[in-house]
């Protein structure tokens, strides 16, 4: 979808990157610039950047950067278009009734629309004749109407295409419909529905959108639920269920469930700031989301010891945000649906109260198996928890809790601190090491990066980096040394988007600026561009030194590329052993 620039500069006046940015992150002043801690990755030091001169932000830590807009699209993980159009609500303007709408948006659109009628069909089927199985089984497991509206719960009946006949009715093509993930590829070439004889729990975004499903069945057939695989609007690794009620709360304290049941449990007795993952694991994504809305995770996973391994790596991932983590100790039931079901909504706040902190959940962790009346066991538990307090940064709270232990253990409090104090050492060594390695490897053309093939040499990415930065700062660079390159030159598939688009601007006699690259980049490829923009000190200071890196693409080509000399005419055949090659 495309706007008009007279429309997007409005846009950009009306929403000053300093304003629009500072409700996600505490800017601090550093000359012309501001820095503060990324909102998109854990960090304890400041490596955010924003630019007012050129309303631009870059992230030195994880590569985040990008425009106004691409900053919403990432912070509110929008869309291109619902982004243009969060800042123009935020600005009191009117969107543009004409806008050129792209392949892309369009399949969004699509997707997004055949999910809500989906979500309308698996809603009435529940209240239908065919649904009664499913209603009786909701109702079974205590959920009130209410609640079942509230939450958009549904039922797929028990048929191979009733789906699918009903959004075929709407206008919708069955190729579509296996795209979206809503029917499978039938071993004919025909298509049947994707979800059969389950309840429904429609997966919404903050925006509000269906964005996905999940489907549980009624008895103990496997696989228990079956969710939506990603599709053009959904990624799983991304999302959090009922993010869009939570957020809503004014509470910034979150209850992390494992699934579907226990948070809608949790919201039916009033804990409405509960959420949970969508069938994964808790990933770096979902707890940078939850990082924006929440101060403090408690996390509740179920009592046995997938849960205590899943609460253990949820701890592992949130110790690199900002937000404080809990973890809940549930008695009375195997999960919070149970108990609730069993004792009550005072026996969950009871259990809320008596949360441990992160630190706390280590040390028990570390207990597991250990017989602490044993000297052995008391061994185990000190050398174990030595480790854990190395982590802590706080001084204050790592004296408290080598306090604790040596209560626990017997052990000199003393000895326990020379212990933490030589742990740490070995930390820093380990992390001064890990960085020599990083920069061992950059320097030798390893350096991992999801923009270039892998084993692609350094000196081909600089070259291909400062080329780009060179005629971005430069445009006229490109008429006296650059009329010759192609697209083709370029190893990298952004940096050849990038340069696509760049020569587009260039040819019109237009000036280049990253806020023109937003409609054809990812919120990643922003990133890239902006990296290029501001992290490039050495850059080309004339036309014959970009002809020299025009060069390092050019050999690079030729190296990936060897001439077949057996197609050769003669002619050229004699060309590769002239003096001008």
């Amino acid at each position: 979808m495309r706007f008009s620039s007279v429309f997007l500069d409005e846009l950009r006046s009306k929403n000053d990157i300093e304003t629009v940015v500072a409700p996600y992150v505490q800017l601090r002043r550093s000359g012309r610039l501001l820095s503060g801690l990324c909102p998109f990755h854990g960090e304890k030091t400041p490596s955010f950047y924003v630019y007012p001169e050129t309303q631009s932000y870059y992230c030195f830590g994880c590569g985040a950067g990008g425009d106004v807009i691409t900053f919403i699209r990432t912070a509110e993980n929008l869309s291109y278009p619902d982004a243009v159009r969060f800042l123009a609500n935020r600005a009191g303007m009117r969107m543009p009734d004409e806008v050129i709408d792209d392949g892309i948006e369009r399949l969004k659109k699509r997707c997004l629309s055949a999910n809500r009628e989906a979500a309308k069909f698996f809603h009435a089927c529940l209240y239908s004749d065919l649904g009664n199985e499913g209603l009786q089984y909701l109702k079974g497991r205590g959920l009130t109407d209410s609640t079942i509206r509230h939450f958009g719960l549904g039922f797929a009946p028990n048929t191979w295409g009733s789906l699918i006949q009903h959004l075929r009715a709407q206008g919708f093509r069955e190729d579509e419909l296996i795209q979206f993930n809503l029917a499978r590829k039938s071993k004919s070439g025909g298509a049947y529905d994707a979800f059969r004889n389950r309840v429904m729990f429609p997966i919404i975004d903050l925006q509000g959108s269906v964005i996905a499903f999940g489907g549980r069945v009624m008895d103990d057939a496997k696989p228990k639920y079956l969710n939506s695989s990603d599709t053009i609007v959904y990624k799983k690794s991304r999302g959090v269920f009922a993010l869009n009620f939570a957020k809503n709360t004014g509470d910034r304290r979150f209850i992390l469930c494992e699934g579907y049941m226990d948070v809608i449990s949790l919201h039916q007795a009033g804990f409405t700031n509960a959420v949970a993952g969508l069938g994964t694991a808790l990933t770096e994504e979902q707890a940078l989301l939850l990082s924006r809305y929440a101060d403090e995770i408690s996390i509740c996973y179920d009592a046995d010891e997938a849960g205590r391994k899943a609460a253990e790596k949820a701890v592992r991932i949130f110790s690199s945000t900002n937000v404080k983590v809990k973890v809940l100790r549930l008695t009375g039931g195997k999960d919070p649906d149970e108990i609730l079901k069993k004792h009550g909504p005072e026996k969950m706040r009871a259990i809320l109260a008596g949360a441990l902190n992160d630190t706390e959940f280590r040390l028990e962790q570390t207990k597991e198996g250990l017989d602490l009346s044993t000297a052995d066991g008391k061994l185990s538990y000190a050398n174990a928890a030595v480790q854990v307090l190395s982590l802590i940064a706080n001084p204050i709270e790592r004296e408290l809790y080598a306090s604790r232990v040596a209560d626990e253990t017997g052990v000199r409090k003393e000895a326990i601190a020379a212990q933490i104090a030589v742990k740490q050492k070995e930390n820093r060594r380990t992390k001064e090491r890990q960085r020599f390695r990083n920069i061992e490897q950059q320097l030798n053309g390893y350096e991992k990066s999801e923009f270039y093939p892998a084993g692609t040499p350094l000196k081909i990415r600089r070259a291909e980096e400062q080329l780009l930065a060179s005629l971005f700062r430069n445009p006229d660079f490109y008429h006296s040394a650059c009329l010759d390159l192609t697209d083709d030159d370029f190893i990298s598939d952004t940096n050849r988007r990038i340069f696509h688009h760049l020569v587009s601007f260039i040819q019109a006699a237009q000036t280049p600026d990253i806020h023109s690259f937003n409609e054809v980049l990812s919120t990643e490829e922003m990133g890239h561009l902006s990296k290029l923009i501001t992290g490039q000190d050495i850059l080309a200071n004339s036309p014959k030194e970009c002809a020299d890196y025009i060069a390092v693409l050019r050999e690079g080509k030729r190296q990936r590329h060897p001439t077949d000399v057996s197609r050769l005419s003669d002619e050229d055949f004699l060309k590769l052993f002239s003096n001008n090659n």
